[in-house]
């Protein structure tokens, strides 16, 4: 990976300095161009002039015409007449004088218009222009100029060294600063892989330890955030396991003790064999809630809910009122309720049912003899909120911050006794809290506990 990466920035780097290397010259070079086009053609318009009231044209009065030729530093020019034969030739050996020269600058010219071209190679600009000689509108003949240019080209060849140079020296460090980045971009990249493959073989203590402020590192970091609610979840989903288990060894351990003494024992009495197997029954039902419970758990835990609607609670409160009135009274607790104000949340009324059910049903379980149990059902702002009281003996302190964690009691064997599962503070809170709400747990100041629910109120809308 390191490899790949050194190679996009190796290729980054190499099309900037092509860029730099280029543009520059062909700039520079395009300048020299237009330069040469502009004062060869003004040095050959001169010569034109000069030459244009003579008719005809003859090498004598050519000759006479083109001394201002010498001032203009030119490598070599010629003046043709207008069949293109050679009247003038500044280049001493070889001269044209009296030869066809039938240049395409000439042949341009003799057809009456102008022309130049220009070339850049083997350290030199070569440039060519002519011009029609004209008198009285018609051609007589063509003025030609040339020009070996090296000192420009010189400059020119020596600002691509310099630019050369100055890239090479930049491209080198440029190099090793691209090596050093992605060498250290690569190792926070191994490291986060290190990590993602630890925690997907089931390390989910291993963590990514990536130093900086940079994205690779806020990456790094969220990844390790994700591995904590990991660990946490893997560690709640192990001790689930583990409770959820251990709860449903318990009756079916009973229910094979009692069934193993039904048939090890000869001539077993009715009397006997009947409580026996009403003990069966109660193993069996409450084997059955457990069940029940992380069935409903499940769901909550999957996001599997009914779809909400407007439900009001009272109607679900008396409902509960009157079938744990029936257990109260039995138990000697004294259940009273009172509610006030239009109570309506959005919810379904079974999770309503149980949610209240649940909180009571607890406080009357563990109310002692001749105790006492209130219920309060009220709109405070936008909540609506409900509270169960007892007078039994509270909940210690310590165990408060865990009332509501699943198969948590806070004394098992008065738990079991009563026929509890450990999962029913449980899932009141789940269900509340996935309906927006929220539930706690104190100690009342003379004696007891109390629990508060608190829903979002649900405004309702009155027909027009």
């Amino acid at each position: 990976m390191q490899f790949r990466v050194g190679l996009s920035y190796i290729a980054v780097i190499l099309a900037v300095l092509l860029l730099l290397n280029t543009y520059p010259l062909l700039v520079s070079e395009d300048l020299v161009f237009h330069s040469k086009a502009t004062n060869l053609q003004s040095s050959v318009s001169v010569m034109v002039n000069a030459l244009s009231g003579l008719s005809p044209l003859t090498e004598e009065n050519v000759a006479d015409a083109m001394a201002v030729a010498e001032e203009a530093g030119l490598s070599r020019i010629l003046v043709t007449d207008s069949a293109g034969r050679v009247l003038y030739d500044t280049r001493e050996t070889g001269s044209a004088v009296g030869n066809m020269a039938l240049y395409t600058e000439i042949v341009q010219a003799l057809l009456g218009y102008d022309a130049f071209s220009c070339t850049f190679r083997q350290g030199a600009f070569r440039s060519r222009a002519s011009s029609p000689i004209m008198y009285q509108n018609q051609v007589i003949g063509a003025v030609y100029a040339y020009e070996y240019d090296t000192e420009q080209a010189a400059l020119l060849l020596g600002l691509q060294d310099t630019l050369l140079r100055l890239s090479a020296v930049a491209g080198g460090l440029v190099l090793v600063l691209s090596l050093i980045l992605s060498k250290a971009l690569t190792h926070k990249i191994g490291l986060l892989l290190t990590a993602i493959r630890q925690v997907r073989e089931g390390a989910y203590s291993h963590r990514a330890d990536i130093r900086g402020r940079d994205e690779i590192a806020q990456i790094g970091h969220e990844f390790n955030s994700l591995t904590d609610r990991l660990q946490t979840t893997e560690n709640a989903r192990r001790r689930f396991v583990s409770d959820a288990s251990h709860e449903l060894k318990t009756p079916l351990a009973a229910i094979r003790l009692l069934s193993d003494s039904i048939l090890q024992t000869e001539n077993i009495d009715p009397e006997t064999t009947k409580e026996f197997v009403t003990d069966i029954g109660r193993e069996a039902e409450r084997l059955s809630r457990i069940t029940e419970d992380l069935l409903r758990l499940t769901r909550l835990d999957s996001g599997v809910l009914e779809p909400p609607a407007a439900v009001d609670i009272l109607p679900v409160l008396e409902q509960v009122m009157r079938m744990m009135n029936l257990v109260a009274q039995e138990k000697g607790v004294d259940l009273t309720y009172s509610a006030g104000g239009d109570c309506a949340v959005l919810g379904t009324r079974d999770e309503t049912h149980q949610v209240i059910y649940n909180l009571v049903d607890n406080a009357v379980k563990y109310s002692a003899i001749g105790g006492s149990v209130q219920v309060s059902l009220e709109r405070v702002g936008e909540l609506v909120v409900l509270t169960v009281a007892d007078n039994g003996a509270g909940i210690p302190e310590a165990d408060l911050p865990r009332i509501f964690e699943r198969f948590y009691r806070v004394d098992k064997a008065r738990s079991r006794a009563a026929g509890g599962t450990g999962l029913g503070l449980a899932i009141v809170s789940d269900t509340v809290k996935r309906r927006g709400g929220a539930v706690e747990a104190a100690n009342r100041p003379g004696g007891g506990a109390v629990f508060t629910v608190r829903w979002p109120a649900l405004e309702r809308r009155e027909d027009a």
